[in-house]
């Protein structure tokens, strides 16, 4: 198998919020011989929210990041489900208006970059799908998870809108998404079916509305426990804030107890893989697994 190279745009969580993100992320790259090429001069992507407020201002940071992935010739991955969106509703609006390309190099020409459209840009979940396989994934698990049950989260932007995300993300049907559950399978665990696998977490409106993001992290975490999960996984570190270091806040919102570990895409592949739990980060994590490893 041909070595698989891409730029990794981590965005602003990996890099502060979720450390162990990123620290992951390399982690498994490395075990599985992946080579990830940090983009250091990568600025966040304005995290849903800069683009309405100032769209150029939004086209032009993520028009730049991207820029960065094609002067290496490289295909982006990103470990955000946010930044996803971001990225790819900027490259698809660039690829597919030219005047407004035109503006947004203009505005990059200042900074001697220029957008020119060739590279591809998809979450690492699904170059770990599509470009790896799981199935060269499941040769090299030596802890199997099988004692596990996982609760797969995806969230919304990784496959929300289906038209834009479908040309990276192996067409991923938004109403009943697999890929994350059939990385568990090859994982060896066993995957949790619960209804709530591909809602929101209400990460976005925390800010104006604390009761609805914790009612709506209540639904899906309550639902994937009363379907007898152990653990919760998600390819979102936005997700991932949410529900692990929420949980006080979303107890008291469900009117139950809501206690159940989440762990980051990375860190579940890399249980499986054999990592040592401090190179994944696992001991920054809010809720201890407190399962036995055998690691």
């Amino acid at each position: 198998m041909e070595k698989l190279k891409y730029a990794l745009y981590t965005g602003c969580t990996a890099r502060e919020s979720t450390p162990e993100l990123l620290k992951s992320t390399m982690a498994i790259a490395d075990k599985l011989g992946i080579e990830l090429v940090l983009l250091d001069e990568a600025s966040c992507c304005g995290a849903s929210h800069l683009q309405d407020f100032d769209e150029n201002l939004s086209l032009t940071l993520n028009a730049r990041n991207i820029c960065y992935a094609e002067k290496l010739g490289l295909t982006m991955v990103t470990i955000c489900n946010t930044c996803q969106l971001n990225t790819a509703m900027t490259k698809d609006r660039l690829d597919t208006d030219p005047k407004m390309k035109a503006l947004i190099n203009a505005n990059l020409k200042e900074v001697g970059l220029e957008y020119k459209g060739t590279s591809e840009v998809k979450h690492f979940l699904y170059a770990l799908q599509d470009d790896f396989g799981y199935d060269n994934i499941a040769k090299m698990v030596t802890n199997p998870l099988s004692d596990i049950n996982i609760a797969s989260f995806y969230g919304c932007h990784n496959i929300r809108p289906s038209h834009l995300q479908n040309k990276t993300n192996g067409k991923e049907n938004p109403y009943k998404p697999v890929s994350l559950d059939n990385l568990v399978l090859a994982l060896g665990g066993n995957a949790v079916d619960y209804e709530s696998k591909n809602k929101c977490c209400g990460f976005h409106v925390e800010l104006q509305n604390p009761t609805t993001a914790n009612q709506l992290s209540a639904n899906a975490m309550t639902d994937a426990i009363d379907n007898n999960a152990d653990v919760m996984v998600t390819p979102c570190p936005l997700c991932h804030l949410r529900m692990d270091v929420q949980q006080h806040g979303i107890s008291k919102q469900a009117g139950r107890e809501v206690n159940i570990p989440v762990l980051h895409l990375p860190q579940m592949v890399g249980m499986a893989l054999g990592i040592d739990p401090k190179d994944l980060g696992l001991q920054h994590n809010i809720v201890q697994t407190g399962l036995n490893l055998g690691i």
